[in-house]
């Protein structure tokens, strides 16, 4: 059992100095990224791409690793987006309300919680909350060159009107 002893620590300390070097080689994973509500900065819908009142909670933004691009943007009755393309497409998923969205040439299309809308690259479109129902919806792009879209010219209330009354009722 003595001469085990040695044996024994030898094999020990030669097994945690193979595990110190190998630690300190390693590559450390990346961990888990929490951006909680609260937490992240929320904007106000810029008045140059907007009418009415949106918000616009920043959820994913791109690092290295990542391009997808996510928002949570929340519209009161009546507020839209101006006309705009997206260079790579944008995936809206609402969810909540009612809204309308309309690409250009086509007719207007009511939107509500659990749509998913598929807009591709390039088509003039716009969004937004129906004119007596809130709207929320979760914007997805990837940028091109540093650009998600390209804003245009506003939908006028005149248009917006055109499209007559909500067709469904939701708390603001």
């Amino acid at each position: 059992m003595t001469q085990r002893l040695p044996i024994l620590l030898v094999t020990g300390v030669a097994l945690l100095g193979a595990h110190s070097l190998l630690a300190g080689n390693a590559v450390e994973k990346p961990g888990l990224t929490i951006l909680r509500a609260g937490q992240r900065p929320v904007i106000d819908g810029p008045a140059a791409n907007f009418t009415g009142k949106a918000t616009i909670d920043r959820q994913v933004r791109p690092d290295a690793s990542k391009r997808a691009m996510g928002s949570m943007v929340s519209f009161e009755p009546g507020a839209r987006t101006a006309w705009h393309t997206h260079p790579l497409g944008q995936t809206l998923v609402v969810t909540s309300g009612c809204g309308w969205v309309q690409s250009e040439g086509g007719k207007v299309e009511e939107i509500r919680a659990g749509d998913v809308v598929w807009t591709p690259a390039n088509v003039k479109h716009w969004h937004g909350a129906q004119a007596d129902a809130a709207m929320s919806h979760y914007a997805i792009v990837e940028p091109l060159n540093g650009s998600s879209a390209e804003w245009m010219e506003k939908v006028s209330d005149e248009q917006y009107a055109s499209h007559g009354a909500s067709t469904c009722k939701t708390k603001t």
